[in-house]
């Protein structure tokens, strides 16, 4: 194999690699897949076209790798539901996790919207691959629960959807609810106290 294709890159290489994910981050968050432009990526990062082109071959790869780096840290809090733990403290410390992600993350919670408003052309092997299975784990770990007496009677599936709508809302509408909250500062704890109270209601037996 050429010496090119196993040197470790550089610092500075390394550098500029995240310098262009993070501002084709800013962009596809704020523009979506078709509406970003390797100009817009390239005068966001600070660089050149050609820089650009220098480290991925164009728009899609760019995409791809942000969608791929994005999966796992959206699975991880999912995964992280225990078995062995109490289902509703389980469930609510999930609730909570991807409230936080929405302040965390935003823009990897638009740029995951957006792919999936376009059909998932980019995404679709993970959702199959990725988190169809642990998707099918976690609905039949909350079946369980629900069939043992543990939570009160809950389609886990319609569940998880309404965690991540609730959740998610906050990031992904993020204009709309800083007008409709005239730009409150700490709407995220209100909804944090209020997402707590609404799912132990409907899931406490």
């Amino acid at each position: 194999m050429p010496e090119a294709q196993t040197r470790k890159p550089s610092r500075i290489q390394q550098r500029n690699r995240k310098r262009i994910l993070d501002a084709a981050l800013e962009v596809f968050s704020s523009h979506g897949y078709r509406g970003a432009t390797l100009d817009l990526i390239a005068d966001e990062a600070g660089l050149s076209k050609p820089n650009i082109l220098y480290y991925f071959s164009g728009k899609e790869d760019i995409h791809v790798t942000l969608l791929n780096q994005l999966m796992e840290t959206w699975l991880d809090p999912l995964e992280d539901m225990d078995a062995e733990g109490d289902p509703l403290e389980e469930i609510m410390s999930y609730v909570h996790r991807k409230l936080e992600m929405s302040r965390e993350f935003p823009r990897e919670s638009r740029l995951f919207a957006n792919e999936i408003l376009q059909g998932a052309p980019r995404m679709a092997p993970h959702l199959q691959t990725g988190l169809k299975p642990l998707f099918d784990s976690k609905t039949a770990l909350i079946r369980k629960w629900v069939a043992e007496g543990r939570l009160a009677q809950v389609e886990p599936r319609h569940l998880l959807f309404s965690i991540w709508a609730t959740t998610q809302h906050y990031a992904d509408f993020d204009a709309q609810v800083r007008v409709l909250t005239e730009g409150e500062t700490n709407v995220l704890d209100g909804a944090d106290a209020f997402l707590d109270q609404m799912f132990r209601k409907l899931l406490s037996v």
